[in-house]
């Protein structure tokens, strides 16, 4: 089996499709708002929580967001398609929610990151098991392939 042919594999079942349908549309949403409001949740808020670069850094995110959301929403290469927001959420976690656990404690910490903590959870679920079955990952695997030579 191939690099892409491993990439695309899932045994997982059809309900996967809630677990994407949900890390896929708050992505989305998320990278769309970063350009609809960029002074409150792109490079505003980047610049406030004192990242570098802001100006590129909102931008950049939210195009990844957007970008790798509708591919998990449709299941197109859904592996490759969460590594880069698991990044995404690893970075807003260490970036947002560390200073507030340091600052307030757990539970503000943990009431604050529930959604960080389900995304990231959620990425790393679909990493490990793939888009599942009603995906394009699924449909593409399960397509023949035509060498030229008589096989498929």
């Amino acid at each position: 089996m191939n690099v892409l042919e491993r990439t695309l594999s899932t045994r997982a079942p059809a309900a996967v499709l809630l677990i994407r349908l949900m890390v896929g549309a708050v992505f989305l949403s998320e990278g769309i708002q970063k350009f609809l409001f960029p002074a409150d949740i792109g490079a505003g808020r980047f610049a406030k929580i004192g990242l570098p670069a802001p100006e590129f850094l909102g931008p950049w995110v939210g195009t990844f967001e957007i970008l790798c959301g509708a591919l998990v929403l449709v299941g197109l290469v859904t592996r490759l398609a969460v590594v880069p927001l698991i990044t995404i959420m690893c970075v807003a976690i260490s970036t947002t929610k560390i200073p507030i656990l340091m600052k307030s404690g757990f539970w503000k910490m943990a009431h604050e990151t529930r959604t960080d903590f389900s995304m990231l959870l959620g990425c790393l679920f679909l990493l490990m098991v793939g888009a599942g079955a009603f995906s394009l990952d699924a449909w593409l695997k399960g397509r023949p392939t035509h060498h030229g030579d008589g096989q498929s």
